[in-house]
């Protein structure tokens, strides 16, 4: 074994198991449950790499007038825009790319977590073994291998397993995957959300390809891996919109506004009459007085 997996082993996945053991135990030995109460431990974890992340896209929003007035000034000279690009985003202390760091700390955790719900639900006697290997023991410490093996089945799903249901239409077995369709829609909605809107062309036609390619990516994942990764993606979804919302304080705007498709967008002049009250209704035109005719 490498230095980099043994160390990756003692860091994340070792820990996730026994983890994941002891929520088992805790939660009156229900798998689903333990999983998602380790992914709302790891969200805690991370909340405040995740918070600066979510109050960084805020600051992006609020910036998105002004770089839309540099767009207007400087759209014929690209390396004069993107100098003041730069020189906006210093001025109000973002950072353009501060979103990749988190992703990045994310993947290893999500290997980890994948491999700690294969492991600890053993689909046969040998998984049993080497799963037994991983069970820390020391004094004080709960008999975790008592709990051996782990009971996988959560309703119509083995957790351990990929995503099989079909119903019979017809004479024909059509695929029903009901937690990747929940995957897929879970990662749109929390993309929708968190991801400010852009004036630059270019960058919205961008965010509009990843809201539907990540979507579909993730629901590719869930539907070929076990199925309690697709629960872990779930609840990870719903959980970052609430922070975001908890960051942002505008839980409208993270529940409501952002979820509106072909709205259109307000004007300053409807907001501010929509504020002061309802509107006025405008004073009858004058009739016109008759042309007197030639004499």
């Amino acid at each position: 074994m490498n230095p980099i997996t043994l160390i990756t082993n003692l860091l994340f996945f070792q820990p996730l198991v026994n983890l994941l053991l002891v929520l088992y135990a805790l939660l009156g030995r229900s798998f689903v449950l333990a999983i998602v109460a380790l992914t709302v431990l790891i969200r805690l974890l991370l909340y405040p790499l995740m918070a600066k992340q979510q109050q960084a896209m805020k600051k992006m929003q609020e910036l998105q007038p002004r770089l839309q007035e540099l767009q207007k000034k400087y759209g014929k000279d690209r390396e004069k825009l993107a100098q003041e690009q730069m020189k906006l985003y210093k001025e109000a202390g973002v950072n353009p790319l501060g979103g990749c760091l988190p992703l990045l700390i994310q993947f290893p955790i999500l290997i980890a977590v994948y491999q700690a719900i294969i492991h600890v639900l053993a689909l046969n006697p040998i998984a049993v073994i080497d799963l037994a290997k991983l069970i820390y023991r020391f004094d004080g410490f709960p008999a975790l291998a008592t709990l051996l093996p782990v009971q996988s089945q959560f309703l119509l799903w083995d957790l351990g397993r990929p995503e099989r249901i079909f119903i019979p239409v017809g004479g024909i077995l059509i695929p029903l995957p009901l937690m990747t369709l929940l995957v897929i829609l879970t990662t749109w909605w929390s993309q929708k959300v968190m991801t400010p809107p852009s004036t630059d062309p270019q960058t919205r036609m961008t965010t509009q390809l990843m809201n539907l390619y990540m979507p579909l990516f993730f629901g590719w994942i869930s539907y070929n891996l076990a199925v309690g990764l697709s629960i872990y993606f779930i609840v990870t979804n719903l959980i970052s919109v609430v922070q975001f919302a908890l960051v942002t304080r505008d839980w409208r705007g993270a529940l409501a506004r952002r979820l509106a498709l072909g709205r259109a967008p307000v004007t300053p002049s409807s907001s501010s009459s929509s504020s002061s009250g309802p509107a006025t209704p405008a004073p009858p035109a004058r009739p016109r007085r008759k042309a007197r005719s030639a004499k």
